[in-house]
């Protein structure tokens, strides 16, 4: 009884500190109710805040949607900065974490990215989204909004995504009354670009920045790999045009001949770039066409892609994408083949962007593009707007900003090792800054701030047959604020609800390395090491 009455009052105070402390925070969040309908008097540059209002839980529905995301209640703002750049910015009214995390877009942009902000919002971010500047409600590539318009394309380039984050940041701080403590971005594709171009040009703009499979160098990538995968399928009256129906003979065959490179049998290509398959082993008898074999024609294009093209000095434009994961949905259907000629992601990206953006002519035919005259003319047009390809990140790394770049080894649209090359220009421009006497040291100063992860079977952003679900954004956070730079990141292949498969994604140029015991399908049984020769 003498014990009971002792932890009582105890009991007692603790409840009433709670009680305390929950009716604190029932009257924070009425007054930030109260202060969202504010907002719309704030006072930004060039910029009309449209409407601030409260959104209940799981209640919003965007234009043209049907599905209702799951988010906590939140103020959300909208609003234009000129010319024409809508944005919105979410505000979590209960458990903001502190914290700001703007989201990047996909394809031509041109919308607000909800499913990402509604990512952001349930972490406890304040969060922002822009359509940098355009409507894409003309689809995924649409470009004609570029017509005439080189603003639009500066905005869409580069503009768009820096003003929305000051915006966005300016907002945060009056609805709080307190500035985000960390500003991080996130982004994937063309978000991946943005990501880099923040990196690049505003690196105030974000403490981290998480950039997943990067078009960074966006106008040898729409000319080297959209228009030159394109124009490899469908040239001599589409001869080199692959049906669908022939992807899984292929991709088994890629995989018959370089899945077991890395020790392991799983349908995964750990270095895409050791397999030495050639496409003419699986090419078809003389006077046969069937599924289970490429024509001289399609073994030709498969050769061109892989390959790249080169200008007639020899200069490679963009590299090819590389084998692996071509028979998965989502991958080459998609994106090389189409269902059909003409249909293809990569003819629809590469026509429009230099129908609109390079040449401005509605009557443009792919077919005569010069990969010398007309390359040159595009980089020296559009380029500045949109490649975000400079090696320069000394500003970034004096900031103390940490960059993470991720790729997934079987992108069937940007090709991996695009990301690849331009870490090493960072490597080597780092280098010489600091007059590393080896790659090693140059190597090291890189990684200090900037880390590249290579997602072996990990598609476009997602899918593929490797795990590709994984949390960069965390540890991009333990890097920026507790100085814990990721040494690995946790990767998992969900199906079905249920983790089929886990795997390291390890620090480039490091590579998972099984250690012989235990299953393959298990994260735990792999360690990073360098890559064995």
């Amino acid at each position: 009884m003498k014990e009971t009455n002792r932890i009582l009052p105890t009991l007692l105070v603790t409840m009433a500190v709670i009680g305390f402390s929950n009716s604190l925070l029932a009257q924070q969040s009425s007054e930030l109710r109260q202060s969202c309908a504010l907002l719309t008097n704030t006072s930004l540059p060039n910029t009309s805040i449209s409407s601030a209002e409260v959104i209940e839980a799981n209640s919003f529905t965007s234009s043209g949607s049907n599905s209702t995301l799951i988010t906590p209640a939140f103020c959300r703002v909208v609003g234009v900065t000129s010319p024409q750049v809508n944005f919105e910015v979410w505000l979590p009214l209960d458990n903001w974490n502190g914290k700001y995390n703007g989201v990047g877009n996909g394809g031509m942009a041109g919308v607000i990215s909800y499913a990402a902000m509604a990512g952001a919002l349930n972490r406890g971010y304040a969060t922002a989204s822009t359509d940098t500047g355009h409507d894409a409600s003309g689809g995924l590539f649409d470009a004609s909004w570029a017509s005439g318009r080189p603003d639009l394309i500066e905005d869409f380039g580069h503009r768009g995504l820096h003003i929305t984050t000051v915006n966005a940041k300016a907002i945060t701080e009056a609805f709080y009354n307190s500035a985000p403590a960390y500003s991080y971005y996130t982004g994937c594709s063309k978000g991946g670009q943005m990501g880099l171009m923040e990196a690049q040009r505003y690196p105030d703009d974000f403490d981290g920045i998480v950039a997943g499979n990067p078009a960074n160098d966006w106008t040898r990538f729409y000319a080297g790999a959209h228009l030159w995968y394109s124009l490899a399928m469908l040239d001599n009256n589409n001869e080199g045009w692959i049906p669908r129906s022939k992807l899984p003979a292929f991709g088994n065959a890629v995989n018959a001949a370089c899945d077991a490179l890395d020790g392991i049998e799983d349908g995964i290509l750990q270095n895409p770039l050791a397999c030495n398959f050639e496409p003419a082993t699986i090419q078809c008898p003389a006077g046969v066409d069937n599924d289970s074999c490429l024509t001289p024609q399609q073994v030709s294009a498969v050769e061109k892609i892989w390959s790249g093209v080169n200008t007639s000095d020899g200069e490679l434009v963009y590299p090819g994408i590389v084998p692996g994961g071509e028979a998965y949905p989502g991958s080459w259907d998609r994106w090389v083949t189409g269902g059909e000629p003409f249909t293809s992601l990569h003819w629809l990206g590469g026509e429009g962007f230099f129908r609109w953006f390079v040449f401005d002519d509605p009557e443009w035919d792919f077919t005569t593009f010069d990969f010398d005259a007309d390359l040159t003319y595009a980089l020296e047009k559009v380029g500045p707007a949109v490649d975000s390809n400079n090696p320069d990140l000394r500003a970034l790394r004096d900031n103390d900003s940490k960059l993470i770049v991720y790729h997934g080894w079987s992108d069937p649209d940007i090709s991996p090792v695009a990301s690849i090359n331009y870490f090493e220009n960072v490597v080597e421009l780092i280098g010489d800054d600091i007059r590393a006497p080896n790659y090693e040291t140059a190597l090291q100063s890189t990684q200090n701030f900037f880390r590249l992860f290579m997602v072996p079977g990990m598609g476009h952003c997602s899918g593929g047959p490797g795990p590709d679900r994984f949390d960069a954004l965390s540890a991009l956070e333990n890097w920026v604020e507790y100085g814990i730079a990721p040494d690995s990141i946790r990767a998992s292949k969900i199906q079905d609800g249920e983790i089929t498969r886990s795997r390291p994604l390890c620090v480039y140029p490091e590579v998972a390395t099984y250690s012989g015991v235990g299953s393959t399908d298990d994260a735990e049984n792999f360690y990073c090491a360098a890559p064995r020769n």
